[in-house]
């Protein structure tokens, strides 16, 4: 239906300090970070949409055949906020919108699961995952109400601002460890991150 909720997967940065590698194609129990987080969504039943860069048609090959549309952004360069304005355009009268970063390796269908299902019980609030020890992080879920808010974003701030205002009113979700708030931005991080792993990504 048109107001399913859906997850926006934000795949259209630029990964410019892992000088020339790109993160989200990194390999991660045999396939790519992009392709896992995308797969990971698609299992929640939820409509996923993927915003991607223009110029990248290897991010696009990684989601093909699991379900999830692509959102070409062409104005990528200018920051996160296109990404979501132009997922927003996409989402249409979707009555939740879950935005999920691609570049969080930890992640996996459970927490996705998990938070989607804390959404839907509140449909009316902000939903958002936090570390286990309480630190705010990813994934976000938005009401329908807060959509025409998240498509007049500008810059590379992402939903922050808004985030700020209502921060009395979010529904806070704990996962596990740092699955919510670890993200890897250089090569370093990622080796760092790939030598202490010892089982399986999480939640797959």
């Amino acid at each position: 239906m048109h107001d399913d909720p859906a997850i926006l997967i934000l795949a259209a940065g630029a990964a410019r300090r892992m000088r020339g590698a790109d993160k989200l194609l990194q390999v991660i129990d045999g396939e790519a970070q992009l392709t896992r987080i995308a797969r990971a969504a698609c299992r929640t039943g939820w409509r996923v949409l993927v915003a991607l860069p223009p110029d990248r048609p290897d991010r696009a090959a990684a989601i093909a055949g699991l379900g999830a549309e692509a959102i070409p952004v062409p104005d990528a360069a200018s920051g996160m906020a296109a990404s979501i304005r132009a997922g927003v355009a996409a989402a249409g009268t979707a009555r939740l919108l879950m935005v999920l970063p691609a570049d969080m390796p930890e992640l996996g269908h459970a927490d996705l699961a998990k938070v989607a299902t804390v959404a839907l019980a509140a449909p009316n609030r902000i939903t958002r995952a936090t570390a286990a020890d309480g630190t705010p992080g990813h994934p976000v879920v938005f009401p329908a109400k807060i959509l025409p808010a998240l498509s007049r974003l500008t810059g590379d701030e992402g939903a922050r601002a808004i985030l700020a205002d209502r921060r009395d009113t979010i529904n806070a979700v704990a996962l596990p460890g740092t699955r919510a708030t670890l993200d890897l931005d250089t090569p370093e991080d990622w080796a760092a991150w790939s030598a202490t792993r010892g089982s399986p990504a999480p939640g797959r």
